[in-house]
């Protein structure tokens, strides 16, 4: 186990997920705003399992965090986080299978990710980019203390249009005045 939630298991991507990738990352209101097309074949999902099995958390690259529910094992997503060459900065991003959206499960994952990142790795900086009709991962953004700081009007190509990005970034300083009020205590 990576990381660990009340209600999730953040770890490592494993052969059996597979299945459950394809499932959630086929259904097209998933992939909307993502940068893959629905559906996502069996095989693909294969390799792309093999693939992030093999990432290391504390190097620079992608690393793709499987998030499974403690209370049945179940795959329910994944978070992704870019570490940059120098080790101060990161990139973050996260799917959540449409049947499992609106429970808080993608914050409690993108919180124990970014707890991690500051408090453990010492990161200085996390940045993330939204699509900016994707209204409900931006509020996701901000309620784990991201704060927009622009907007790229018909910067993407994605599936046939361009589209604009919200541009988010999150402070080490910032997330532990964030995370100090945020607590149950605080």
């Amino acid at each position: 186990m990576l990381l660990e939630t009340p209600r999730l298991r953040l770890r490592r991507f494993q052969a059996t997920d597979a299945l459950a990738l394809s499932l959630y990352r086929s259904d097209p209101a998933v992939a909307r705003y993502q940068g893959w097309t629905a559906p996502v074949p069996l095989d693909e999902a294969v390799q792309l399992v093999r693939e992030f099995g093999v990432g290391e958390p504390d190097l620079p690259g992608w690393f793709q965090y499987a998030v499974e529910l403690k209370e049945d094992g179940a795959l329910i997503g994944d978070v992704g986080v870019g570490l940059h060459d120098n080790l101060m900065q990161a990139d973050l991003g996260y799917t959540l299978a449409s049947g499992r959206q609106r429970r808080g499960y993608a914050t409690e994952a993108v919180r124990a990710v970014l707890r991690d990142l500051f408090q453990r790795q010492g990161l200085r900086r996390v940045s993330a980019v939204c699509d900016a009709r994707n209204e409900r991962s931006a509020r996701l953004l901000e309620r784990a203390g991201f704060v927009l700081e622009g907007e790229r009007p018909a910067f993407t190509w994605a599936k046939g249009e361009w589209t604009d990005d919200l541009l988010y970034g999150l402070l080490a300083a910032r997330w532990g005045a964030w995370e100090a009020a945020e607590a149950p205590d605080g």
